[in-house]
């Protein structure tokens, strides 16, 4: 019990209100924080996006559209300032893998007006997390189906598993609200490949494997508006730069991930037939939760019969990084074998990169006189999994 304790004192501490484990289709864990309760309603942030995923593989099992057309058959042609020929490259499938080309780096990348979509790349390309072509693939749905996004989704989603929720308009964006166990209902029929009970919600095998596995070469930890652990690299929202190694270390490898702005996150992991999802307030300013999820693993994992052999928290037994915060000088000591540490800002700059010699035990002492305070990423190497830590310099 001490475990399942130290995993909602942790959810509690970080401003969760909703927690919700399902292992072989059943709850095993089920905590609502404050006054929030089983019948509130909270937003899926990006997590949405997930959602929206399946609705084009809904609408293309159907013949309603096809995600090798090119978007300007649905959205008719100038649905950006782009020059013609280069609009009419991208397709929904660039939508679905966050590859239209289009500058994230100006403006407002959640705007969906025509003049807030210029041409920066050909389709295909160039890979950004970018909401503005994403949130109007609402259009392409709607025009594709002939009915509103909300009506189809309850038509073909929410009637046949018993999920409740609304895509409500915010600004720019689109945003799903639900309760906690719709959103857990999602991830039960992410976790069943587009079954409810013996239903078949998306039956096109095809699209769900495609939906689920890397999209393109760019960011290979990106499926269908899908995150994916386990693979060579990641990139993260707002910046050009791959970090090696897994998104979630700490995770198995097969876990695929909904993931919104303030933790909204659904975890999905088929070898182990378990769901998790989260519901709450900002626990790290970051537009996509990684580090946060990635240390619900750790505790996690003290709670599964077979916990990963290399999860951060044996990782705790092995390797300690002090002082933290720490001002001109830490110290990262190793008792097991690693084989290479990097340092990184919050930009995917390297600040420091060593190889690490493998006699143990081993300290190593890290300078950082004159580095700009704030956080770090310490990324470290063992076999062939990537470790990573945050450390405050001040």
């Amino acid at each position: 019990m001490n475990y399942v304790d130290s995993i909602y004192s942790y959810l509690n501490a970080n401003s969760t209100k909703a927690f919700i484990l399902l292992k072989d289709g059943k709850i095993v864990l089920e905590k609502y924080f404050g006054s929030f309760t089983q019948d509130s309603l909270w937003y899926w942030a990006s997590a949405g996006k997930s959602l929206t995923a399946l609705t084009v593989g809904i609408a293309q099992q159907e013949g309603l559209l096809n995600i090798d057309d090119s978007t300007s058959s649905y959205l008719g042609s100038g649905w950006t300032v782009a020059p013609a020929a280069k609009e009419k490259l991208i397709s929904i499938r660039d939508q679905l893998s966050m590859t239209s080309g289009l500058n994230d780096t100006i403006g407002d990348p959640h705007c969906t007006i025509d003049t807030c979509l210029k041409y920066l790349a050909d389709a295909g390309t160039r890979w950004a997390y970018h909401n503005g072509p994403y949130t109007l693939l609402d259009g392409v749905i709607s025009n594709a189906t002939g009915m509103s996004l909300n009506n189809y989704i309850n038509q073909k989603i929410k009637i046949p598993t018993g999920m409740t929720g609304l895509f409500v308009p915010s600004g720019f964006n689109n945003v799903f609200y639900s309760k906690a166990r719709s959103m857990a209902r999602f991830g039960l029929l992410i976790l069943n490949k587009g079954k409810w009970d013996n239903t078949p919600i998306l039956s096109d095998t095809s699209y769900f494997s495609q939906m689920t596995h890397s999209s393109q070469n760019l960011n290979p930890s990106y499926g269908y508006l899908w995150w994916l652990n386990g693979q060579s690299s990641f990139m993260a929202p707002g910046l050009q730069f791959n970090f090696p190694g897994w998104l979630n270390p700490s995770a198995p490898q097969d876990l695929l991930m909904a993931l919104g702005k303030n933790g909204q996150m659904v975890n999905v992991v088929p070898s182990k037939n378990l769901v998790y999802i989260r519901m709450g307030n900002n626990p790290d300013n970051s537009d996509v939760p990684i580090f946060f999820n990635d240390t619900i693993w750790q505790k996690l994992n003290l709670l599964m019969c077979q916990p990963n052999s290399l999860s951060a928290e044996s990782a705790k037994s092995t390797i300690e990084i002090y002082p933290n915060p720490a001002h001109n000088l830490f110290f990262i000591t190793f008792s097991s074998e690693a084989n290479e540490v990097r340092i990184e800002d919050l930009m995917g700059r390297t600040k420091y990169q060593s190889a690490v010699n493998s006699s143990l035990p081993q300290r190593m002492s890290i300078s950082t006189l004159n580095w700009i305070p704030g956080i770090y990423v310490i990324r470290i190497r063992i076999q062939n999994r990537w470790l990573h830590q945050k450390i405050h310099i001040q």
